[in-house]
């Protein structure tokens, strides 16, 4: 039986960075890996060296300093991409040569116009080649869910017995739903390890249908142990699966999916932060996980429910991800609780023919506006009960 830890594999830096308008410099592209470092990634995929002169400085880059995790660098099944990728991992602690070859008929007859046994061979003999530089060489086989079982499983077979340690079966287009993805894994993983059962089988997940996370949970289920993923999701069309959501779903759901990570949960909302700082592009607010909305709550009941027990609306907290806080969200569905709670985070303590009237100012101007904001608060306060003094306010000037 597989062990319950599964190998998370970042690439963000390699697939994540193919998605429009996130390319990253050098210099970005090693901040980011010190924070994947941080965060306890297994693997950093850091980039494609023969795709450029840029790709290559960065995963040397990347391989001389990122020291503790494996430092992948991607290659075709070419000799000329495999030497350039091995120059430019070469220099780390853990390298790994990662080498792909597509394997859907409509791949081999359109793109690549290779023959099935043509496919098996130079994939098998890549391999082989890669296997001459380093013992931690894994094989993609792209478009691995639009290709028919059997051939799949030769050519699992084949470069497996050519030194493939570990063997990826990507969905490159995000065709498959989660049935097909646990039937498909778990026929290849139990075919696979009657023979070899060493090799680590991974999944690798694209959104285009918006299933990448459920796809990637339901090949951990079926027997995948390593997954490659990105931080928010980013990739090529509608991006990869998201890091932060297969970590966190693994960690909230252990009765079920009895798995391990090695990743630092706390890490999770700065990872975002960063990335998004390094490409200026921002993630949609009710984003699972990272997302402005995630901790965050505007309607009545939900708020009465946090005030009361924060588990009552929140299956994790907003610390175990890095979350400074949750957010109560004053706006039209919010209720008398939430208003109540604000105004004593405020420094006001009224009664309830106070808080009631307060409360009537309240949703009129809620209905006009989305988001009822402090200063707001205040003026209705004072214009309802102005004999109440306002609590001294410290400026942050001060309190420096």
């Amino acid at each position: 039986m597989q062990k319950s830890r599964v190998t998370i594999f970042d690439t963000t830096l390699r697939d994540g960075e193919q998605s429009p308008g996130c390319s990253m410099t050098v210099p970005e592209k090693l901040r980011m890996a010190r924070q994947l470092d941080r965060l306890g990634v297994d693997v950093i995929e850091a980039g494609f060296p023969i795709a450029s002169d840029g790709d290559y400085a960065s995963v040397e880059a990347v391989a001389r300093e990122i020291r503790r995790p494996r430092i992948a660098a991607l290659a075709r099944c070419r000799k000329e991409d495999i030497d350039r990728a091995w120059d430019a991992v070469r220099h780390a602690a853990h390298p790994m040569l990662h080498v792909f070859l597509a394997t859907s008929d409509i791949h081999l007859q359109y793109k690549l116009k290779m023959s099935r046994e043509q496919c098996v061979r130079q994939s098998a003999e890549q391999v082989a080649y890669a296997r001459t530089f380093t013992p931690d060489v894994e094989f993609s086989a792209e478009d691995a869910m639009r290709t028919d079982i059997e051939f799949l499983m030769a050519v699992i077979d084949a470069v497996v017995q050519a030194g493939a340690t570990t063997v990826n079966l990507p969905d490159t287009v995000g065709y498959n739903i989660p049935s097909e993805m646990a039937r498909i894994f778990s026929e290849v993983c139990l075919r696979t390890h009657r023979k070899h059962p060493e090799v680590i089988i991974s999944s690798h997940c694209h959104d285009d249908l918006g299933l990448a996370v459920a796809n990637s949970i339901a090949a951990v289920q079926a027997g995948a142990r390593q997954v490659e993923c990105t931080i928010n999701g980013i990739g090529e069309r509608a991006g990869n699966a998201a890091l932060e959501e297969i970590v966190m779903a693994l960690n909230v759901r252990k009765d079920v999916m009895p798995f391990e990570t090695g990743i630092l949960g706390e890490e999770l909302f700065p990872s975002s932060q960063l990335l998004t700082e390094i490409t200026g592009v921002c993630v949609q607010p009710n984003k699972a996980i990272v997302g402005r909305n995630a901790f965050a709550h505007e309607a009545g009941i939900h708020q009465d429910g946090m005030i009361k027990n924060p588990l009552t609306y929140e299956i994790m907290t907003p610390h175990s991800v890095g979350v400074p806080s949750n957010s109560m969200v004053l706006g039209k569905h919010s209720g008398r609780n939430a208003l109540g709670k604000r105004c004593e985070q405020l420094g006001f303590a009224f009664s309830r023919r106070q808080l009631d009237a307060i409360y009537k100012r309240f949703v009129t101007l809620a209905d006009r506006v989305k988001v009822v904001q402090d200063p707001d608060l205040l003026a209705i306060i004072e214009q309802e009960i102005p004999q109440v003094q306002s609590p001294p306010v410290q400026l942050a000037a001060e309190m420096a």
